[in-house]
């Protein structure tokens, strides 16, 4: 576990006579080396912060995430990723050593406010780089599930590179393809949203109870999150695209 705290800008708006202060991300991933679209993202430089959320790389180490990620905190430097299943695990460190990582992470963002993250996926026919059986996931989960319960995070941010099975976000033709640990600590911990990836055709929105489960796409194809932290309210989030 690696918990931390995530500092970034905050805006304010005014609402009869009180200032509620908003936190707000941008979130996107399936990167694969492409960084083309980044500054055609509306608020970039403005967002709290940039939340990567896998597949920074295509099979690449720290040297092709690096050229991404770097790209990424030239214009917004308040950088939180992790990574996807096409990136090598030496990445994971050299995000330890620059304190973006998000995987297996928690970080407060506000009092009793977290976003929290698991990267890589699940197995899957191509031999990518970091795949892990389910059971590694429900142990990732259950460490993070206990820092929330420890220190008293109810309002919850999780960013999954692999989307959880069964919603519109995980599905290959007419196969659900997406984590079972993944959808095992959504139905347990209710997060307010969950943003995930990995499954570049299922983009979408789905719910599991009262949580909102977005899965943006591709970054090259225009999918990106805006995910908000209003006040004392939870976390809330909104798919776009960008035009062709």
């Amino acid at each position: 576990m690696f918990p931390g705290r995530f500092a970034g800008r905050t805006t304010t708006s005014k609402e009869g006579n009180a200032m509620q202060s908003t936190l707000w991300w941008l979130a996107f991933g399936d990167i694969h080396d492409n960084v083309s679209r980044l500054e055609e993202l509306p608020g970039l430089a403005d967002a709290t912060g940039v939340i990567v959320t896998g597949d920074i790389t295509v099979g690449g180490g720290i040297k092709q995430a690096e050229r991404s990620l770097e790209a990424v905190a030239r214009v917004n430097p308040n950088v939180l990723a992790q990574i996807g299943n096409m990136d090598r695990g030496e990445v994971t460190e050299w995000l330890e050593t620059r304190g973006w990582n998000l995987h297996a992470s928690v970080r407060e963002v506000a009092p009793g406010a977290a976003i929290v993250g698991v990267g890589a996926s699940t197995f899957t026919p191509f031999g990518t780089p970091s795949e892990f059986p389910e059971s590694r996931f429900s142990a990732w989960l259950d460490d993070i599930h206990r820092t929330l319960r420890e220190r008293g995070l109810r309002r919850v941010l999780l960013v999954s590179h692999n989307p959880p099975h069964h919603t519109l976000c995980d599905r290959v033709g007419d196969r659900h393809v997406g984590s079972t640990a993944v959808r095992e600590f959504i139905e347990e911990v209710q997060p307010d949203v969950c943003v995930c990836g990995h499954i570049h055709e299922s983009r979408g929105v789905d719910r599991i109870g009262r949580t909102v489960v977005v899965n943006p796409g591709t970054l090259l194809s225009g999918g990106y999150v805006v995910v908000r932290l209003a006040g004392e309210g939870g976390f809330a989030a909104e798919l776009n695209v960008l035009k062709p």
